[in-house]
């Protein structure tokens, strides 16, 4: 009869089938739909998972634990995911795995300059391609020993995360439209329709953020945009 998972987490040694067993990872991600994919991941290779939705969440975290791994979002909503990854980068000891992720896969060389280890583009959905970012700069010692078979498997988080993430973005947008906030919402649904493959969603969300960028206001295009946050808001909630 095979171990169950309980079993091999006592053990804390990983195996071909859970590369990771025995780490701790961090995830800083303020985007629930893409939260639950990397939970999916870390559960299906044998980690454990800690989430904070914000710089603020982390640092209560890191006050009390330090992670292996740590997955850090570069856009959050209380600033830049890139002063954590430096911070963490130059702890004592440092975190022993930090990887950046984005949907902008531009970021990926200043996430490197601040200390990341790697970068994971988004949307992160194959459990190998997750699994081989983390074990390419672990330890050897801490590797599975023997041949790893390579998954195909592919994660497909809850509809209803995706709703959750629909609904922070409709609070966002009653809460005011100033630059600072259009432009933090703007990048979280333009992520947010990349990972869920909703071009017109990220379209309206780029278009949104190049107008912010040539310091416009953009009226119609944030218009645009809260409509179909609305719309999409709506329809999920008769699914």
């Amino acid at each position: 009869m095979p171990p169950t998972i309980e079993a091999m987490l006592t053990k804390r040694r990983p195996t071909a089938e859970y590369p990771l067993l025995g780490q701790t990872i961090l995830v800083i991600e303020d985007s629930r739909f893409a939260s639950e994919a990397l939970r999916l991941m870390c559960l299906r290779s044998g980690a454990r998972i800690r989430r904070a939705d914000s710089l603020r969440a982390a640092a209560r975290h890191l006050a009390t634990y330090r992670p292996s791994i740590a997955v850090i979002d570069l856009g959050l909503p209380d600033g830049s995911g890139l002063s954590l990854i430096s911070e963490m980068a130059a702890g004592r000891p440092p975190v022993t795995v930090i990887l950046a992720t984005s949907g902008d896969d531009t970021n990926a060389d200043v996430a490197l300059e601040a200390g990341a280890h790697g970068f994971l583009p988004k949307p992160v959905t194959s459990i190998a391609g997750f699994q081989v970012a983390v074990l390419d700069h672990l330890p050897k010692e801490v590797h599975p020993k023997g041949p790893r078979p390579l998954t195909e498997d592919i994660v497909l988080p809850d509809p209803l995360a995706l709703r959750d993430d629909l609904a922070h973005a409709a609070e966002v947008l009653r809460q005011g439209d100033d630059p600072e906030t259009m432009e933090y919402l703007a990048q979280f649904l333009a992520g947010l329709g990349r990972s869920a493959g909703d071009v017109v969603l990220q379209t309206a969300a780029e278009g949104v953020l190049v107008g912010l960028s040539g310091g416009e206001s953009a009226p119609g295009q944030l218009a645009r945009l809260t409509d179909l946050v609305t719309n999409r808001l709506n329809a999920a909630a008769t699914v």
